[in-house]
């Protein structure tokens, strides 16, 4: 038995493609593919700095611009893009003797991309190394949080078990 690392050195290929996808003439699978679709959605810096605002509990336009260091013009962009894409929704709110505002608050769809923001933060933390990077912990216990692959049958799945079919 080998360890994923160990894997990893003995091929270079670790995930199966299966049907045409597995075909050597094929073509890009284009927007037939999730994470081009996904990329189309969040794929530049700014819609992720948002999004992760966002989890962080974000809510209001001049924070996120401030907070992920974009101009106005930029965030009122990608403000706009996420909302229509279905991660974010506007909804307004008024401070006493403001006029009315719209705030941004995640959506379900935009709360299903949180696993995916803390799998790119382990990932940062791992191999994009900085001093005083956060970590991401369970409140519960103060251990730090793990995303694992895993099938709908509740199986933990490793890289080389994974089956692309199409």
């Amino acid at each position: 038995m080998y360890l994923p690392s160990q894997r990893r050195m003995l091929s270079s290929m670790t995930v199966q493609l299966s049907g045409r996808l597995a075909r050597s003439d094929r073509r890009s699978p284009g927007d037939f593919c999730p994470i081009d679709r996904a990329m189309q959605v969040v794929g530049t810096r700014s819609a992720m700095l948002i999004m992760r605002e966002a989890a962080y509990g974000t809510t209001r336009f001049d924070d996120f611009a401030t907070r992920v260091g974009i101009t106005d013009a930029i965030a009122a962009s990608r403000l706009r893009e996420l909302v229509d894409a279905g991660l974010l929704e506007r909804r307004p709110y008024r401070e006493e003797g403001q006029r009315t505002r719209q705030e941004y608050v995640l959506t379900d769809s935009g709360h299903d991309l949180i696993p995916a923001l803390v799998a790119l933060g382990a990932w940062g933390r791992k191999h994009a190394v900085r001093r005083g990077t956060p970590t991401v912990t369970h409140e519960g216990c103060g251990a730090t949080v793990d995303v694992v692959m895993h099938c709908a049958e509740g199986h933990t799945v490793d890289e080389d078990q994974l089956l692309v079919t199409g």
